[in-house]
């Protein structure tokens, strides 16, 4: 029994740290989510708490799961998760019933679930969470009171330094499918042999005052007193949907470029603002001289932006920009990249550079090859990222190290 208990908790505790993780790195993401959900359930007024909502809820899913598989203060953990699964598994259930956003978002978007799917993933997992729960008095600790809070309390500074560090920059792995090295025109088509979306028709008739349906192989074709009246297409079975499928670039002339921004044999600059209205103004002027860059060593640049043009025209005035908008639906801009504005390089319709506001290039500092650019840039990003994880490493072992000196559970004879 107590190998059984232990099992749960490690493996209740791994389900949680993935899932904050993942979420953690990401906050803009789940902040999309949460926004979703209020406006499906007609709940708006809570928008503007989405952020905080998503991190504190990323951050304590994280905590709890390392608690979980550390031992740590079983008693309030396995509370803590109980009161969590038993909140999430029915309103899974609602949520699978009614289906107000296809996907869950528990993972993010490094495991897409459909709302069924979730709910039966909730549904495996409450039994070994009332493992835990039941068994939550059993568990010995490893260190004393001090240092299980002592543990808790980096845990939660370690996911709190995290997603603040992915906040300002942009998510340590993306998930979506406008990663670098993600090519454009390949994620927006549709294998051969995929399933396509099936819909049944229907065929609406009236005679006499008498309105009938009718389906494609039984309608009065052949009766001139049936009048037609209505044609619906009701989708029974979703096909094979490619990763990208809603991507494209319209001129403020209404001109459809998209086919030729992403067959460009040379680089192209993607200035991705999607609300203009909150982007950062600094940003959207430094990225001028980059577009005068792309004018002198011929490249493309684009603002690509869901807001209307008279915003538009606001803020070329305001700021005197000269390079050129375009339109983009906004929840695409979102997915390509979390920050507004975001800078992408593509070539040939291949993503090989991709920046937050925070870190957008200094024009002087761009060469020719844009190419060998970019990979600089991202091995610089690499070895930042991996000096922050060792130094977060070290501080874990020093941490272990202390409190197996200072605050390890004696037991008394």
């Amino acid at each position: 029994m107590k190998i059984i208990a232990i099992a749960a908790r490690i493996l209740v505790g791994a389900v949680f740290i993935y899932s904050g993780f993942v979420k953690g790195i990401d906050p803009w993401g789940s902040t999309y989510k949460f926004i979703d959900y209020f406006t499906a359930f007609n709940m708006e007024w809570m928008q503007p708490a989405a952020f905080v909502l998503a991190v504190l809820q990323n951050a304590v899913e994280f905590v709890i799961g390392v608690a979980l598989v550390l031992g740590l203060r079983m008693k309030e953990t396995a509370w803590g998760v109980m009161l969590f699964m038993s909140f999430y598994t029915p309103l899974t259930f609602i949520l699978a019933l009614t289906n107000p956003v296809s996907d869950c978002g528990c993972f993010g978007d490094a495991l897409v679930l459909t709302n069924w799917q979730t709910f039966y993933k909730n549904l495996v997992l409450m039994a070994p969470t009332l493992m835990v729960f039941l068994y939550r008095k059993k568990y010995v600790p490893a260190y004393s009171p001090v240092g299980e809070w002592i543990w808790i309390g980096m845990i939660t500074i370690a996911i709190a330094g995290i997603t603040l560090h992915c906040y300002r920059h942009l998510p340590w792995f993306d998930f979506r499918p406008y990663h670098i090295g993600a090519n454009i025109p390949e994620g927006m088509t549709v294998p051969e042999g995929m399933p396509a979306d099936e819909y049944k028709t229907t065929l609406i008739y009236e005679k006499d005052g008498v309105v009938k349906e009718f389906d494609v192989n039984d309608y009065p074709w052949d009766d001139s007193t049936w009048v037609w009246k209505d044609t619906r297409n009701n989708l029974i079975k979703e096909g094979y949907k490619p990763p990208v499928h809603d991507f494209s670039i319209t001129t403020m002339e209404d001109s459809d470029i998209t086919d030729e921004a992403l067959a460009y044999e040379g680089y192209t600059f993607l200035l991705v603002a999607h609300r203009l209205s909150k982007s950062n103004r600094q940003a959207m002027d430094r990225a001028s001289d980059i577009a005068d860059f792309c004018n002198g060593h011929d490249c493309q640049f684009y603002c690509l932006t869901a807001s209307p043009q008279s915003e538009i025209e606001r803020l070329k005035s305001e700021l005197g920009l000269k390079y050129d908008f375009c339109f983009t639906d906004e929840i695409t801009l979102k997915t390509i990249i979390r920050a507004n504005p975001g800078l992408v390089l593509l070539q040939k319709g291949t993503v090989i550079g991709k920046w937050h506001y925070n870190d957008m290039p200094d024009a002087s500092s761009l060469i020719p090859d844009l190419q060998k650019f970019a990979l600089l840039q991202q091995i610089a990003k690499s070895r930042n990222k991996n000096t922050l994880i060792m130094l977060s490493n070290l501080c874990l072992l020093l941490l272990i190290f202390s409190t197996s000196v200072f605050c390890k559970k004696t037991t008394e004879p």
